[in-house]
């Protein structure tokens, strides 16, 4: 039991991958959901917030890009972004580990 929620934790933290790779803070979780989704409990429920989260996360910064030069509004944008990229994974990581389910903002279920 306490290893499946320390993977569910490692699943949250991994999406800060996407710090030193564009590709592996999506693909980790990903992989890890796709694969132990059946065999742990909450899993999915996890898996799926997260995929939703990195998808919509996405849509938002490719959205940003032509707001930074029309207007420069899009910096902003980008650094709330990254702001709620860093601090949502860490907090559901903690919520995870006490066995709460994740609450992620900005969140539109791609995946449900």
């Amino acid at each position: 039991m306490k290893e499946n929620q320390q993977l569910i934790v490692f699943m949250h933290l991994s999406q800060l991958f996407n710090l030193f790779s564009g590709i592996l803070g999506f693909l980790t979780p990903l992989i890890i959901w796709q694969s132990k989704k059946m065999e742990i409990y909450d899993l999915d429920i996890h898996g799926k917030a997260i995929i939703n989260f990195q998808i919509s996360l996405f849509i938002l910064t490719v959205c940003c890009f032509p707001l930074v030069l029309l207007l420069g509004i899009g910096l902003i944008g980008l650094c709330v972004l990254l702001l709620v990229s860093l601090a949502f994974p860490v907090l559901n990581a903690v919520r995870a580990s006490g066995g709460s389910l994740p609450n992620y903002p900005i969140l539109y279920k791609f995946i449900d």
